[in-house]
């Protein structure tokens, strides 16, 4: 069995470790996922709050005393998580040139002001409302915001280390130094962007209600890619996206921030359609709050069985794991049974979430429990967090304990032929020690017999 387990690590280090550490490398992923965790995260936390409050449950009629008040108490919810696409265009271009090590403020500011370019069509800004360009600054211009602020950080460091920008003398100010530096790369952007978003408001669609609209490039985008939006939103995707997640889980590497990085902007658009009435299922609360319960690979049910183990090792794991799992931080866990890189406990920690998705993907389309509205830490405590996330319905944390019981279930066998081998091991590592332990009090009469 040792043999087949070290043979089984050699395999996954040699053919799955390099590619999936190359993906989870790349300094753009990087990038994308620092943006959303530091730059929208609060935002849309705290916004999706004054989501449930316009939103309660029936009870006491509370719904019907708040409901001339639910447009003013939305306010804040639709200038958060309703701009995060803005902001988001800021946070990638920092991020971005953080990594490649070059000044971050200005090309943040300039990808914002891209941004606003790209998504207002071109004619008279005064007649524009508000409201018709919202969408667009959240969910739905997500892509662009990620795009806009990828090439704006990479001209502007381009042209930083080319000749074609403006050299001012050692002894000028280094303030002002960067702002001629980057007065070139500013002017040809404003200009791209502005001459392709005047190009395309020249064309016009008709909406969802009838009415004649301008295009502008977060809608033209959102046209393009819908199919892609419609397919990232079934079954085959999310069961596709928990795979690899637990596979680069598997090997080390931080599955969760790979995935989000790349289906991120898909699921934030199903999440906030889901707020206007919309009825998507693959979206972060799925995944966050729903499938990874006690954090990725839903190990929760594993650190009760450790605290009763006859393993020392997972007795000591368990006991170490119980605090961070009651908040879904399972890196003690992951690593100290471990479960990467080991044959026997990769199994279940890939079956477990694929089956949990496979269910709970049947039970949101059904209709037994509310689809997702809310996003919030995934340090919210089981129960709690099941029930936030289906904007109040108590369904959601009787989902969230029946999923946890399926985990239970299917862990059990796993854990007891893995706690076998600790056993095992552990008894010929004291037995050897005995030996030692003899062997030397032995030495010493052997010397003296002499």
């Amino acid at each position: 069995m040792n043999t087949l387990i070290e043979r089984s690590s050699d395999w996954f280090e040699r053919y799955l470790v390099p590619p999936l550490g190359a993906l989870a490398s790349s300094v753009y992923l990087q990038a994308v996922r620092d943006a959303f965790i530091i730059f929208t995260l609060p935002l849309i936390i705290a916004g999706s709050l004054f989501l449930i409050i316009a939103n309660p449950p029936p009870i006491y009629g509370l719904d019907k005393w708040l409901q001339p008040y639910q447009n003013a108490i939305l306010v804040p919810y639709q200038l958060s998580f309703g701009l995060m696409a803005l902001f988001l265009t800021f946070g990638v271009a920092y991020s971005l040139a953080q990594y490649r090590r070059t000044e971050p403020v200005q090309p943040g500011i300039l990808a914002m002001v891209l941004f606003l370019v790209a998504s207002m069509p071109v004619n008279n800004l005064s007649e524009l409302k508000l409201g018709t360009i919202l969408p667009y600054f959240g969910g739905q211009g997500l892509l662009v915001a990620i795009l806009i602020g990828i090439l704006t950080t990479e001209v502007v460091r381009w042209f930083r280390s080319s000749r074609f920008t403006i050299k001012l003398p050692k002894s000028v100010p280094p303030n002002v130094k960067r702002a001629f530096e980057a007065l070139v790369p500013t002017f040809l952007l404003l200009t791209v962007v502005w001459l392709l978003e005047w190009f395309i408001s020249i064309h016009t669609f008709v909406d969802s209600t009838g009415k004649v609209q301008q295009f502008t490039l977060p809608i033209l985008l959102m046209e393009v890619f819908k199919p892609l939006v419609v397919v990232q939103d079934s079954y085959p995707a999310a069961l596709l996206e928990i795979i690899l997640m637990m596979l680069l889980w598997s090997v080390g590497i931080h599955g969760m921030n790979v995935v989000t990085a790349i289906a991120a902007p898909f699921w934030f658009a199903t999440l906030a359609n889901n707020a206007t009435g919309g009825h998507g299922i693959v979206t972060e609360p799925f995944f966050h709050i729903f499938a990874h319960l006690g954090g990725s690979g839903a190990t929760w049910p594993l650190v009760i069985y450790m605290l009763r183990s006859r393993s020392a090792q997972l007795r000591m794991v368990g006991k170490v794991a119980l605090g961070p799992a009651i908040f879904n931080i399972n890196e003690p866990v992951t690593f100290g049974v471990p479960m990467t890189l080991n044959p026997i406990m990769m199994i279940p920690f890939v079956l477990v979430p694929c089956l949990i998705v496979t269910i709970n993907y049947i039970v949101f389309t059904i209709g037994w429990v509310h689809v997702p509205v809310v996003i919030q830490p995934f340090t919210v405590p089981l129960g709690i967090s099941g029930f936030i996330a289906s904007g109040g319905d108590i369904r959601g944390s009787l989902l969230q304990f029946g999923d946890l019981a399926l985990s239970a279930l299917i862990y059990y066998p796993f854990f007891k032929a893995w706690e076998r081998i600790l056993i095992a091991r552990e008894e010929a590592a004291e037995q050897q020690q005995e030996e030692s332990h003899k062997h030397a009090q032995s030495m010493p009469l052997q010397h003296s017999s002499r």
